[in-house]
């Protein structure tokens, strides 16, 4: 690694690869994210077959939910450090077969904790995933396309999402019970697996503070939190991701009360509303870098409008039930949702140096969780009984929950008085192609 000072320009890359390189690392790097998404979310759609068939309670099923998502947030960071220590692609590989093989041994659970056990390995494989795939692209896409390759990269979580809902349930209907989509999905996660090893990756840089002393685990996190513009990305996720999971949680639930309709019409509604961000995640991306070219903040801006954008249409789509002109704001809701998201992604590898790529966004995953999104179902929950519960008590949680875009919003804008600052400090380093 050359750490001299700053001489590279913004429109060259990190790792020193050709543009076909590159973009071999973005497919394959996509299809991984895809498929991992097809894998967090089957569970939902062969929830009730399963819970029948292993005669299992409404509470067993939701621990297995929710360790399954606190194992994804937990070990988020510390995979992520071992990811930045060991080698990307490696990493990449072993994680997609290892979360492949318990997909598939989720299958074959015959009780609680035969589905349990399994379930929650498959989050600590893909706990680093996200970290990992953001390290590797942030590196071979220069600066100036960054939050557009991270746009297509996060394209994969609401496609994913959807395949696995909507492909989960034609299987276990038509292919031999529940079981069978979990026998499905491993496949294509140790096909990509294996080619993640022939992708190009950058040699390992070392973790050492401004004395030259290694960093270790705890170490290095407090040193992100350390980065004033890191600092307040990481909370403005959190609260964007309050109002988003507020809405993923509840929204179903919500169009059944007012609407009077059953569980089937409303996870479609709401499934649909949710594929829209197949337009926005990609969106976000072209937009936030077309900022950037007239603007060095415009990747910090962009975010920050759409973020009051996805606040003001998320309370409209709520208070007007998601019919008539409140379903045309639900569908411009699922475009701006996720409108910020490719950015979050960008500025993480925007103002860190590459021994810590990885973590920098593992550390985004943690504190999403943990400070905001992973208390988003159960406090709207307790305000909705506060209100009264039912569709009125439920509605207004909702609303109160879209101040979460305007907070997320405002931590950007103080970010932005520090950015460029700590995007100079990190300017100039060119990474080695790791030897095969």
């Amino acid at each position: 690694m050359n750490n001299n000072p700053p001489t590279m320009q913004d429109n060259t890359p990190e790792l020193n690869v050709n543009p076909s390189q590159a973009r071999n690392i973005l497919i394959i790097c996509f299809l991984l994210y895809m498929v991992n998404c097809m894998d967090r979310q089957v569970l939902s759609a062969v929830l009730e077959p399963m819970k029948a068939d292993l005669g299992l309670s409404d509470t067993q099923v939701g621990t297995i939910q929710s360790l399954f998502l606190l194992s994804i947030a937990l070990l988020a960071f510390p995979i992520s450090y071992l990811v930045d220590r060991w080698s990307r692609r490696k990493a990449l590989s072993l994680m997609a077969i290892v979360w492949s093989l318990f997909t598939f041994f989720t299958g074959l659970g015959r009780s609680f904790m035969g589905v349990l056990i399994p379930r929650v390995v498959v989050g600590a494989g893909e706990a680093g995933f996200s970290a990992g795939g953001t390290a590797m692209i942030g590196a071979a896409y220069p600066q100036q396309s960054r939050a557009k390759a991270m746009g297509i990269f996060n394209a994969a979580i609401p496609l994913g999402g959807g395949i696995g809902v909507i492909l989960g349930g034609y299987l276990s209907v038509h292919f031999g019970g529940w079981r069978t989509p979990f026998f499905v999905f491993a496949v294509p996660g140790v096909i990509l697996g294996i080619l993640a090893l022939f992708l190009k990756d950058y040699k390992t840089v070392e973790n050492v503070d401004e004395k030259g002393e290694i960093r270790g685990l705890f170490k290095s996190g407090f040193s992100l939190y350390k980065i004033p513009t890191l600092r307040w990305v990481y909370i403005s996720n959190a609260m964007m991701t309050t109002t988003a999971y507020s809405f993923l949680t509840w929204g179903p639930a919500y169009v059944m009360r007012v609407q009077g309709i059953d569980e089937q019409q409303a996870g479609l509604l709401i499934g649909i509303l949710s594929l829209m961000a197949i337009i926005g995640a990609p969106l976000g991306g072209f937009l936030a870098d077309t900022w950037n070219k007239y603007n060095p903040k415009g990747r910090i801006f962009m975010p920050a409008v759409s973020l009051v954008l996805m606040s003001l249409f998320f309370v409209l789509a709520v208070f007007f039930e998601l019919q008539g002109i409140g379903l045309i704001f639900g569908f411009i809701l699922g475009i701006v949702l996720v409108l910020p998201i490719p950015s979050y992604g960008a500025l993480t590898q925007d103002v860190v140096t590459p021994d810590r790529k990885g973590m920098a966004f593992g550390m985004n995953t943690f504190s999403m969780y943990v400070l905001g999104g992973g208390w988003a179902p159960v406090v709207i929950g307790y305000v909705s009984d506060l209100f009264g519960g039912g569709a009125e008590g439920l509605k207004w949680a909702l609303v109160i929950a879209g101040s979460g875009g305007i907070l997320a919003s405002l931590a950007l804008l103080v970010a932005s008085r520090t950015y460029l600052e700590d995007m100079e400090k990190v300017r100039g380093y060119v990474l080695d192609v790791e030897n095969e």
